[in-house]
């Protein structure tokens, strides 16, 4: 006898009221109470298309989170469909584990080609966490027994997996699980500290960094920074990790971020924006004198191998339509310009509204917006009330004007690990110039009502029926 299972029907039918209550029994009922707090737990998404998701309303969200910079493409971009759909209709293969794939070998074939220098080895896996994985196994394997340390930055994030998350600077992620204890923590951006901690000790062999870090708020690095990096890698015999899970696939306007120095890694990590919004999949693209240290014999080949659902067929086709469409659409110069755009007009707000605004920073479409702590933005009478409270607010103020901008504006925002007074922006790589402004113009509407209107506002659609 069946038992009770909804059905691909029943699902889509549910309403906002019903989504959220399975959400609650069977997924995260603390999450939920998060996404009650900002609003968001009042809709449901029925369908998204290019910079936007429509709601159960029928509402048009514009879509400035992207998917924590997982759209590049927009969503359900036209040709990423057809390109599955052909798959599908040929009924093509997915999983190859005892054959050749001839979409994994092509992939590999066009990341290689994009790649820099000798970066000309590729891993697939599903995720960026499994991405980072392997990069570290590989760096690992590459090296001396004796240099099986690995150094990373202060406020990275690399993933929730152990691995991943042994080099991911979060107290908070860290929890209290057991992890590899054979890292050590560096300053972010910081040459002169990087070499006298590779110069201290000689059992570092790693070295993971990400080229633009965003759980910490979106902190880009300098170009002079990067090319320091390569060159005290070389000077100490140091593998060389750059994570561009997030930063890279033509977030900043480079297919690469770490381009923009010209500069290159000894592996690179990605994932995210590689599947086109439609698949999970991550890579790895390493030099082939690392690999070849690493897995290049028949006793060391499948040391590591593709795992049952790296590489699969579809993925991997949806990633080389990913990367066509990149360059057919020529979205890394729509990135650039864009990004300068709103870039540019940000800084104007944060001139025009300096009591709230502290930063603005970022590459491309890779943008962090820092607002002040409340009792900063507050007036001065009532600042000293506020700071009393400081711990318990801080980001409150970022979480209204993200609350906000969705109820009465229709934008979507994000938030980051770190520090909670900072909005994160990645729009999809497609975003027009009129999206841009539109965009700011919201921003600054809301930003005029000053921190009291704001606070006011937020209170109010607290108080409203959910």
């Amino acid at each position: 006898m069946k038992p009770s299972l909804l059905s691909l029907e029943d699902a889509k039918a549910l309403d906002n009221s019903e989504v959220a209550e399975l959400f609650r029994n069977h997924i995260n009922p603390g999450q939920y109470r998060l996404l009650k707090l900002l609003g968001f737990n009042r809709i449901t998404i029925k369908r998204a298309e290019g910079m936007y998701y429509y709601d159960q309303d029928g509402r048009a969200i514009l879509d400035f989170f992207g998917g924590f910079g997982s759209l590049a493409l927009g969503h359900n971009h036209p040709r990423i469909l057809a390109a599955r759909q052909r798959f599908q209709q040929e009924q093509r293969h997915e999983i190859a584990i005892c054959f050749m794939s001839q979409y994994a070998a092509t992939l590999a074939r066009n990341l290689a080609t994009l790649a820099p220098e000798d970066l000309n080895m590729v891993f697939f896996g599903s995720t960026g966490s499994e991405a980072v994985e392997y990069a570290l196994k590989l760096a690992e394997k590459s090296r001396d027994p004796l240099r099986k340390r690995v150094a990373y930055a202060e406020k990275s994030f690399h993933g929730k997996s152990r691995g991943a998350l042994s080099v991911t600077d979060s107290p908070f992620y860290r929890s209290d699980f057991t992890l590899p204890n054979n890292t050590v923590r560096i300053p972010f951006g910081d040459a002169q500290a990087l070499r006298a901690t590779l110069h201290s000790d000689r059992s570092i062999g790693t070295l993971i960094l990400e080229t633009v870090q965003g759980g910490a708020g979106i902190i880009p690095a300098n170009p002079a920074y990067w090319q320091e990096v390569r060159d005290i890698c070389d000077a100490y015999d140091v593998v060389w990790i750059a994570d561009e899970v997030q930063c890279g696939v033509g977030r900043t306007g480079h297919f690469f971020a770490f381009e923009h120095a010209n500069v290159a890694p000894d592996i690179v990590t990605l994932a995210k924006s590689l599947g086109g919004g439609k698949a999970a999949i991550g890579a790895v693209i390493s030099r082939r004198t690392l690999f070849m240290k690493a897995y290049g014999s028949k006793k060391t080949a499948l040391t590591h191998a593709q795992a049952t659902f790296g590489g699969i067929g579809e993925s991997c086709a949806t990633a080389i339509e990913t990367l066509n469409v990149i360059y057919d659409e020529n979205l890394l110069e729509n990135c650039t310009v864009q990004g300068e755009l709103l870039l540019g007009e940000l800084h104007r707000l944060q001139a025009k509204h300096s009591t709230l605004i502290k930063e603005v920073r970022g590459q491309g479409l890779m943008v962090g917006l820092e607002f002040h702590d409340i009792s900063q933005a507050m007036p001065k009478g009532l600042r000293t009330l506020t700071g009393l409270a400081d711990q318990q607010l801080k980001g409150s103020l970022c979480g209204f004007v993200g609350s906000l901008l969705l109820r009465d504006y229709s934008i979507l925002v994000a938030f980051t690990e770190y520090n909670r007074n900072v909005i994160r922006l990645e729009p999809p790589l497609i975003v027009s110039r009129e999206e841009v402004l539109r965009f700011i113009e919201a921003l600054d509407d809301l930003l005029s009502r000053g921190v009291a209107g704001i606070v006011s506002a937020y209170a109010k659609s607290q108080l409203s029926p959910a």
